[in-house]
């Protein structure tokens, strides 16, 4: 069914507005995914907060103007659906990593965050990138490692002297 002129527009402009809040985007070829693949990629998705969108090449340059992704617009080639990471950059690279481990028919063509164009290549690195959760938590490791050292340190001389008794009570009870 053609979309009306109207509808394009409304297209463009939704398209646009993600775009414009998104921290990555991935460009990835459909060709060759059944209706019912192409449901389960749009359900797993949505489940991590990715917007997935499959546009035509020409709605999909002109939403992308003016926005971070514009760096895209000749990468943009024959079926393609447009996955925006809002919350977590490496969010739409993992969906479409995980679902091209199980479906050889979706490919990455390119991918962007930050302004800058990455090959498809890199899909993984972006897709290993940290959760915000997964960044704290690391975070706060490396924060912690030197107390717990100090803690364990001033801990140790009274619980060696508590071990050095107890091994010579045990040897006179012997």
């Amino acid at each position: 069914m053609a979309l009306r002129l109207e509808d394009k527009k409304l297209f463009v402009k939704e398209v646009n507005a993600v775009a414009g809040e998104s921290l990555s985007a991935v460009a990835a070829e459909y060709r060759g995914l059944s209706v019912a693949e192409m449901t389960e990629l749009r359900k797993q998705a949505r489940s991590a907060g990715v917007y997935l969108r499959v546009v035509k090449n020409t709605l999909a340059r002109r939403a992308i103007e003016g926005t971070e992704f514009e760096c895209m617009k000749d990468t943009l080639k024959g079926p393609i659906l447009l996955a925006f990471a809002k919350d977590d950059p490496g969010a739409a690279a993992r969906v479409i990593k995980d679902f091209a481990k199980e479906h050889e028919a979706l490919k990455a063509v390119s991918l962007s965050a930050g302004g800058q164009l990455m090959p498809a290549s890199d899909l993984a690195k972006l897709a290993d990138l940290p959760t915000l959760d997964q960044a704290r938590a690391m975070l706060l490791g490396v924060m912690m490692a030197p107390l717990s050292k100090l803690v364990r340190t001033l801990a140790e001389p009274p619980a060696m002297l508590a071990r050095t008794l107890s091994a010579r009570a045990s040897q006179e009870a012997a």
